[in-house]
């Protein structure tokens, strides 16, 4: 069991156990109590807004810890090491959006949703990975979760840019001020967690009630946290962080998200309404536009030598990794909940196309990577 708990499959399959959950109770008679869980008081606010704008930019938080670490002393810590995954990243956010556009452009109002195709759910994805154990390189896994680290920031900066509405000029002043405390401390060479943390509060309810989303407030905190590329880079505030910050997000805070936003209602929803353009677009941006776009990037960088194959590593199982960088999941699911707030029709549609287009890539990604392997081995014996 503690084997278990360490193990990066542990936190994606909680997720899964979570989000069924939330479907079957939506389902069933039990769908009159997960309304109530869901639609709770809490503190005055509904627990889904309790766990989407103030858990998540928990979660945004660490995302932001994990890309300031990675670039400063982690796998993105060169130039080099950034080429592969940062194209690929930026193909597989680009051609899933083109994809949702080509089946919803004669819609406005579907077209708010073109980012939903474009994430990565870093934890599901490579706790799919983990299940094929040993049998693929590391340096495939390293790929991923960079790709993933660089595609969080990439949706960071698209509901920064895209999803914000209804400005307020005084609120976004005060989210400044608070913003350049935060610079003061860092450079004044402040290691204290606590003054960053309290001062990240007071971020949150400026950013908050600004018009942008609460989430970004997280990201900003991250970046202002000291870090060192040094040796001793594992004792810095933000390592420290981190470390600390890690399990509360795997094991709570996304599960919750999962079980929360997960529960689409498939009572009354018809055929005609399950291929429609919104679904269709999603899945068919994340299963097909995901794998093409990371894959034929890829193949591009690698034929004109601007990089290199990961080491150890097959076209095959190359190309089966490309299929999992399509299980969007969390970050799909939280994008699309800003693209169409309080449309009901349109969420329930974007949910079926997001299980549906994770659920494949997941699928197919898992049993490319095992023909590969099968293959690999043939080869050997032979």
């Amino acid at each position: 069991m503690k084997k278990l708990l360490h193990s990066p499959l542990a936190p994606g399959l909680l997720l899964i156990m979570l989000s069924v959950t939330a479907i079957i109770m939506e389902n069933t008679a039990a769908d009159g109590l997960y309304h109530q869980l869901v639609h709770a008081s809490l503190g005055g606010w509904q627990v889904e807004k309790v766990v989407n704008d103030v858990l998540m930019s928990v979660f945004f938080l660490l995302v932001g810890l994990e890309i300031k670490r990675e670039l400063l002393s982690g796998k993105l810590a060169q130039w080099d090491q950034r080429i592969l995954p940062g194209a690929a990243a930026l193909g597989g956010m680009l051609v899933p959006a083109a994809c949702f556009v080509f089946f919803n452009h004669d819609n406005p109002q579907a077209l708010n949703g073109w980012a939903i195709p474009s994430a990565t759910d870093i934890a599901f994805s490579l706790g799919v990975l983990a299940m094929m154990g040993d049998k693929v390189p590391p340096s495939l896994r390293v790929f991923l979760a960079a790709l993933a680290i660089i595609d969080d920031l990439g949706a960071v900066i698209i509901i920064a840019a895209f999803y914000t509405h209804s400005l307020s000029l005084i609120m976004l002043g005060g989210a400044a001020a608070v913003t350049l405390c935060l610079i003061i401390l860092n450079k004044s060479g402040v290691k204290s967690l606590s003054a960053y943390l309290l001062t990240g509060m007071l971020l949150w309810y400026f950013v908050y009630h600004s018009g942008v989303h609460a989430t970004v407030a997280g990201v900003i905190l991250a970046l202002s946290i000291p870090h060192t590329a040094r040796t001793h880079a594992q004792f810095s505030p933000l390592s420290r962080l981190e470390v600390k910050l890690s399990p509360w997000v795997a094991f709570l805070i996304v599960p919750v998200f999962g079980f929360v936003n997960a529960g689409v209602n498939l009572k009354g929803i018809s055929a005609e309404q399950l291929l429609s353009p919104i679904p269709v677009g999603i899945a068919l941006g994340l299963f097909v536009g995901k794998q093409l776009g990371v894959a034929t990037v890829s193949w591009l960088l690698i034929r004109l030598r601007m990089a290199r194959m990961p080491e150890g590593a097959t076209a095959v199982q190359f190309y089966g990794v490309a299929i999992l960088c399509g299980i969007g999941f969390t970050m799909s699911l939280f994008i699309g909940g800003l693209a169409f707030p309080g449309d009901d029709v349109m969420q329930t549609e974007l949910k079926v196309g997001v299980l549906a287009g994770s659920a494949l890539s997941a699928l197919a990604g898992l049993i490319f990577l095992k023909l590969a392997t099968v293959s690999r081995h043939n080869e050997q014996v032979a």
